[in-house]
């Protein structure tokens, strides 16, 4: 995997990227003890900054021929809708067991405390097509390993995984197969903490 951030790749001192990170609130100990959730429902409220996270993203996919985002349940939706538009891509939506009504296809992945399994409409994606997968936030890499896996299985050519927020080193860096990794910001700190 070749990790990116967007301010080591162009976009150095771009105050669209500050102005991103800030938009985010960090949440202590949500959903439980020790973890500082990265809360981009404030970015969702900030319409400059959303603006800013959905052009970045449009400049840099724009002109790679792509012709389907797939979108990671749920909060991969928000941004992968928006950039689908306006790149003239289809956004298929990559969603968790049982809440597709037609036929699917599903590939599973583990958690650290378990395993839980995306799916994907049968037919959704063709042969040969050229696929971005755009998620809020990549730590280990388990979900974004299941959706390329899932849009491979189809025949599609995954060029990038996108995400909002990501770690300085995502710790499933292996489980992505070799596929580059865009990310905007890294996560927020609070008192030299953040996950």
């Amino acid at each position: 995997m070749v990790e990116m951030f967007a301010a080591e790749n162009g976009l150095k001192g771009d105050p669209r990227l500050q102005a991103i990170s800030n938009a985010i609130r960090v949440v202590p100990h949500f959903p439980k003890q020790g973890i500082m959730f990265q809360d981009i429902t404030t970015l969702l409220l900030d319409h400059k900054a959303f603006k800013h996270t959905v052009d970045i993203f449009v400049d840099r996919y724009k002109d790679m021929d792509i012709s389907v985002v797939a979108g990671v349940e749920a909060r991969g939706f928000m941004f992968g809708t928006a950039i689908a538009l306006a790149i003239g891509a289809k956004f298929v939506p990559l969603r968790k067991p049982k809440k597709l009504p037609g036929e699917v296809i599903a590939e599973a992945y583990e958690l650290e405390y378990g395993s839980d399994s995306l799916e994907m409409h049968v037919g959704a994606v063709e042969a040969g097509e050229r696929a971005i997968v755009i998620d809020d936030l990549v730590a280990t890499g388990g979900t974004l390993s299941a959706a390329i896996r899932l849009l491979e299985r189809v025949g599609a050519q995954v060029v990038e995984c996108g995400c909002v927020i990501g770690l300085r080193e995502v710790k499933g860096q292996r489980r992505l197969n070799g596929k580059p990794l865009y990310i905007l910001v890294e996560p927020r700190e609070i008192d030299g903490c953040y996950y």
